[in-house]
């Protein structure tokens, strides 16, 4: 994949990074981009270029619901319009603003970087329920990459390394029967499903906050990878042989949803915004918050062998992967990417 698609929704923040009479500067798709809440509660998403000599308008401040930029005072509306010019009686028509389309959704504030705005389909935004549901209990979480997003993208749809990558976190120590159970793949019309059953497997040591429980369990992870980039997963596990439904009756089993979302930054670093939930009658905030922190142990460890890819990579970007197997996935997933890209680039 070596260009971004345009026509998608992207997160740009968490719900709470954005606060009240504060500028938040994002780059995405290498562009940069100040976005803010109005007294409303609304959200503005603009173009981080001053219209007159460039100046970064995330170095400004707000008056009200607009924003002045903190170089020669031009002042904007939430829509980019400019309302003011220092010394004039009235600004030029052409002192306008790139306006992106945004919107907040359940706690994910997603950009269309589209440059129609009216092309910005709502029917698109991903399905994360659990990120505003009382029924589930999570951290936000954000991880910054210096990689591109393909190689973040890949990683989510092969979870064969779980065994290897996190045999201390996500895995089963020193059994790998996760990465030998093939799993079913699924093209969809924008993305893929994958769904991987592990029957009778050494709980992972990300449950114990949770669940301490260490005869063997079976696991499932079934998930689906949408574009432009956004996984959204079940996962969980019960006593080895007991039926689900009984295992979640009965208090002896595990279940999360995990709403994971990459957006590129550059085409050589990438946003990760992430959360896995589990049931909030499950646990208290102690448990949230000591599941979130077996997250980030493993999220770094996927960071670390990700950067270390890049730099081979870096070194011999002539070389070619050799595919195997476990890549059916992420060959589905990049071959729709590939595609969409088509449908959206003139001829």
């Amino acid at each position: 994949m070596n260009a971004f698609l345009r026509n998608a929704w992207y997160v740009a923040a968490w719900s709470h990074e954005l606060q009240a009479g504060k500028l938040l500067a994002r780059k995405i798709l290498g562009e940069p981009l100040v976005l803010w809440r109005t007294a409303g509660g609304a959200i503005a998403a603009l173009e981080d270029r001053c219209v007159h000599r460039h100046a970064p308008l995330s170095r400004g401040r707000l008056e009200g619901d607009a924003l002045r930029c903190g170089y020669h005072g031009l002042k904007f509306a939430p829509d980019g319009r400019c309302i003011e010019v220092p010394g004039m009686d009235s600004p030029p028509p052409a002192a306008c603003v790139r306006r992106f389309a945004v919107v907040e959704h359940r706690r994910w504030v997603m950009v269309w970087m589209g440059d129609d705005v009216a092309r910005a389909d709502t029917g698109l935004l991903p399905d994360n329920f659990s990120c505003e549901s009382p029924e589930w209990a999570y951290v936000p979480g954000y991880v910054h990459y210096e990689t591109p997003v393909e190689l973040i993208a890949d990683n989510l749809l092969d979870f064969s390394h779980l065994s290897y990558v996190h045999a201390a976190t996500f895995g089963g120590g020193a059994d790998d029967t996760l990465a030998r159970v093939q799993p079913r793949v699924e093209r969809l019309t924008r993305g893929v499903r994958v769904r991987r059953d592990i029957p009778r497997v050494p709980p992972p040591a990300y449950y114990r906050p949770l669940w301490a429980y260490d005869d063997p369990v079976d696991r499932w992870l079934h998930y689906e990878f949408l574009l432009p980039g956004t996984l959204l997963m079940h996962s969980g596990a019960q006593p080895a042989g007991m039926a689900a439904e009984d295992a979640e009756r009965q208090g002896t089993g595990v279940r999360f949803h995990s709403c994971q979302t990459l957006t590129p930054e550059t085409a050589t670093s990438t946003h990760y915004f992430f959360m896995e939930a589990h049931r909030a009658d499950r646990g208290d905030a102690n448990v949230t918050e000591a599941l979130f922190q077996g997250l980030l142990t493993a999220f770094e460890e996927d960071r670390a062998m990700i950067a270390a890819q890049w730099r081979n990579l870096q070194r011999a970007p002539d070389r070619r992967m050799l595919p195997l197997h476990m890549d059916a996935a992420l060959t589905h997933y990049r071959q729709l990417y590939a595609a969409a890209l088509r449908a959206e680039t003139p001829t």
